[in-house]
């Protein structure tokens, strides 16, 4: 009978363990060794576990070091070894797939990425789409298209933006749907979630990982979350991974509350994330009557 993935917590936090330590990616025969468990298996295990297979993470994890490097004006080169790759040729083979762009053109901006966004009106206010070439790069609201566009702009002032109309682009089409299908907004069955060309840490990916796993209608405080994750003290680190996302309602930070069970902050308002627990409450409660 197969391991449920309950029984595997165990072993797969053993493993990342091993990966968040290890200054060069350890082999998967060797992660599997520790884990007691078939290569196979533990691929796709940890895939299903973190979303991603036990080398991505490790690149994701020294990548979300590496970008943060290049945002604060390191020379590339200095942010190569700075993050642990033992030379540019490493980073090149992977950037396009993890930032849609080069090192370079990153540090620079977006210079040379090519970006498509729409925009559309939700309960919420305005909600903006983007992706590159490898998949969505931003999901944001705001209070019209003239202020999302200009975050795009800050964080990409450099890359080619493109906007386009509803039904010329799939894969923005089917998050616009994906989140009006999941919130209640539309009666229509939701589309598979196209990829993802977000950078991060590990630990933020682990963290949003576990965002998208706690129920709509249902809150979890900083501290349980980051007890759930093993690390009871890192409540102060589980609120700085919910603020740098970048994907609103896609990874549900707002499901995220205080300790006396305020709100909080929400980088998109925190109206709207009153509002939107409150909406996703009244969805269950009708569900259930």
């Amino acid at each position: 009978m197969r391991n449920s993935l309950a029984t595997l917590e165990a072993p797969l936090e053993h493993v990342r363990a091993l990966i968040e330590r290890a200054a060069e990616a350890p082999s998967l025969a060797t992660l599997a060794d520790a884990a007691k468990l078939s290569p196979s298996h533990l691929q796709r295990a940890f895939r299903r576990r973190y979303g991603m297979s036990p080398a991505e993470y490790h690149r994701a994890r020294r990548f979300g070091q590496f970008k943060s490097a290049l945002r604060k004006g390191a020379a590339v080169a200095d942010a190569v070894y700075d993050a642990g790759f033992g030379s540019g040729s490493r980073v090149y083979e992977h950037t396009n797939r993890l930032l849609g762009m080069t090192p370079a053109s990153y540090r620079a901006g977006g210079a040379g990425a090519n970006i498509r966004y729409t925009t559309t009106s939700t309960p919420l206010g305005q909600l903006l789409v983007a992706a590159t070439a490898k998949g969505i790069c931003s999901v944001t609201l705001g209070a019209n298209d003239k202020e999302l566009e200009q975050r795009l702009t800050e964080e990409f002032p450099q890359a080619t933006r493109e906007r386009v109309d509803n039904g010329r682009e799939e894969w923005l089409d089917a998050v616009i749907a994906r989140i009006a299908s999941e919130l209640g907004w539309s009666d229509r069955a939701a589309p598979d979630m196209p990829p993802l060309d977000v950078a991060a840490t590990a630990f933020q990916w682990r963290v949003w990982e576990a965002l998208t796993r706690i129920p709509a209608g249902t809150t979890k405080s900083y501290g349980e979350l980051a007890a759930e994750l093993g690390k009871p003290g890192a409540a102060r680190a589980i609120g700085q991974a919910c603020g740098s996302n970048r994907l609103a309602l896609i990874v549900p930070c707002h499901r995220i509350v205080r300790e006396d069970g305020s709100p909080g902050g929400w980088r998109w308002g925190v109206e709207r994330k009153r509002a939107l627990l409150a909406q996703e409450e009244r969805r269950i409660d009708s569900k259930a009557s």
